[in-house]
């Protein structure tokens, strides 16, 4: 068959358009302001070092909170630390090393360091160590506690970071304190019952931001949590939150799966393959007028 100069010039583009389209459901459409571009998610291996706990050693007893708990990890993960299988706190590794500080549980507690990617892949654990808590001031039932389903997560400067938090055990009302690492004073508020709810934030800056939650129960005992919170975007040299000076630059991207294109495309391909075959044809037929050969040895 003849291949003619534009058939050439067009098989790249269809070939290369078509590409595009049949991979389009791999790509997500990211945006911020008025730039626009396609990006891939690439798979990569979890973690394979697992984190340390140097301090506290085993056995050791306390009888106050938070316990700063320090240990060696890897430079760029997340490390979030769990006591009795609950997710107590989180922090970014940086300089291969964090320091934590935690609440725990009345008696005794199974402390475990735990890394995760960017992926939210987790690594191995780290050492166990096994403390105790000796609690004076609460009294019958369980000690105040709070956690969340969430170790990091974020928002684009200017929008609102909204975050789950839950509380458990202690005596209701519980008046919380939000410090949200950015320089901006404490949010106080009240929750009259134990349970799930709401704190929300806006950050003005990109940054790494280390929240403190703080509960405290009609009795006065307390409890602690620390989360890390993202302003999504480039870092500048103001905007890198108070609670974390080694933060490093964070990539925000905003995703969604577009199939527009493809609607704009396909009929393009079609179309041009129609041309370029009534080209062909168009060809074809002055050479059979002119008694030449219509396709070339």
């Amino acid at each position: 068959m003849i291949f003619t100069p534009l058939i050439k010039k067009i098989a790249p583009l269809c070939l290369a358009v078509s590409l595009v389209v049949i991979s389009g459901g791999a790509y997500a459409l990211t945006s911020k302001s008025d730039s626009i571009g396609l990006t891939g998610k690439i798979s990569a291996p979890p973690p394979t070092t697992a984190p340390t706990i140097s301090f506290p050693t085993n056995n050791q007893s306390f009888t106050t909170v938070p316990v700063k708990v320090t240990g060696i990890c890897s430079t760029g993960l997340l490390v979030k630390l769990f006591k009795n299988n609950v997710f107590t706190g989180s922090i970014d590794c940086v300089n291969g090393s964090y320091s934590l500080p935690v609440d725990l549980f009345s008696g005794q507690n199974e402390l475990v360091a735990r890394v995760y990617d960017t992926l939210d892949q987790p690594g191995p654990d780290s050492n166990v160590v096994q403390v105790s808590f000796v609690d004076n001031k609460a009294g019958a039932g369980s000690r105040v506690s709070v956690t969340s389903n969430y170790a990091k997560r974020g928002a684009y400067p200017n929008e609102v970071l909204t975050w789950p938090i839950i509380i458990s055990g202690g005596n209701g009302p519980y008046a919380v304190s939000v410090d949200w690492g950015d320089e901006s004073e404490a949010v106080l508020s009240s929750q009259a019952f134990a349970g799930a709810f709401n704190i929300q934030h806006v950050y003005k800056a990109a940054g790494v931001y280390n929240i403190i939650v703080k509960v405290v129960d009609r009795d006065g005992v307390g409890a602690f949590l620390q989360i890390v919170g993202i302003g999504n975007g480039p870092l500048g040299q103001t905007n890198i939150g108070t609670n974390d000076p080694a933060a490093q630059p964070v990539g925000g991207v905003r995703t969604k799966i577009v199939w527009q294109p493809s609607v704009v495309i396909i009929p393009f391909i079609l179309s041009t393959f129609w041309l370029g075959k009534k080209y062909e044809l168009h060809m074809l037929r002055k050479k059979i007028s002119r008694g030449e050969r219509p396709f070339a040895d």
